[in-house]
């Protein structure tokens, strides 16, 4: 059945009933996409656990929220619709890529909500990018805004140059493009320091948008995560054909909570 809080979050609650269910897991999209994301891992452990698929404001069903958001706020959104199942046994967060961001921001903003996060490909701190790559991107920027100046000279239309010079997720953002541009700025070091909650972490192996490497550096942070790097995976194909070694790890990791 599909619900929605005040602020206008939609969500499915599937599997167990939450009353009497050992555990709530909450499950949180990445960036462009929405609940469906998740729903062949919630039918999975539907037996185990109640679950909580969300479009978080802006994606799926759910309408933008009113000004342009920070993880901060997408995560504090959440709390408000999490909180009333707080007497579940267990609660947790899973989160792929932007998901993350919300996840490690929900964890340390409101700790007494979440039993455990398991993050996957999560976003959160700047990637490490090699010299050359630097160069290149800072090319492009600096070509950008040179033309973007110049447009009214030469008659050029500057959202064509957008959507020339800008990453796919750019492009498709739409109306969501403040939200977008202001969620890859941050940098959730400290966020991440402050998460107490038991955390595993797992990438992608061949994952070139979220690689390994942050998970890496997530895990020296987090006072209590683990990490797992699972190989010949990608971004997205950790949620298809990889799903079922994640969808295992998650099993094991609702267990080891206590």
């Amino acid at each position: 059945m599909l619900l929605q809080n005040e602020t206008k979050m939609l969500f499915d609650m599937t599997g167990l009933p939450s009353e009497t269910a050992p555990c709530l897991i909450v499950w949180g999209h990445g960036w462009g996409q929405n609940r469906s994301m998740f729903k062949p891992f919630a039918e999975t452990l539907s037996a185990r656990a109640a679950h909580m698929l969300v479009d978080f404001p802006g994606f799926g069903l759910s309408p933008p929220p009113p000004q342009s958001w920070g993880t901060a706020d997408y995560a504090d959104a959440l709390a408000k619709l999490i909180r009333p199942y707080r007497g579940v046994k267990k609660i947790v967060y899973v989160g792929h890529s932007f998901g993350g961001r919300i996840g490690i921001q929900i964890a340390a903003r409101h700790p007494e909500l979440i039993d455990g996060l398991f993050l996957i490909g999560s976003a959160g701190l700047p990637r490490k990018r090699k010299f050359m790559k630097k160069l290149e991107m800072a090319c492009r920027v600096y070509t950008f805004k040179t033309l973007k100046h110049l447009a009214p000279l030469f008659g050029l239309n500057v959202e064509t140059l957008r959507t020339k010079f800008g990453s796919a997720d750019y492009r498709t953002a739409g109306s969501m493009r403040p939200i977008f541009m202001r969620m890859i700025s941050e940098n959730l070091s400290r966020e991440a320091q402050q998460v107490k909650c038991p955390v595993q972490l797992v990438y992608g192996a061949n994952d070139t948008e979220t690689p390994p490497e942050i998970g890496q550096r997530l895990a020296k942070i987090m006072a209590k995560a683990a990490l797992t790097i699972l190989p010949e995976q990608d971004h997205y194909s950790v949620l298809g054909e990889g799903r079922h070694v994640v969808i295992k790890r998650l099993a094991d990791f609702m267990e080891s909570i206590r």
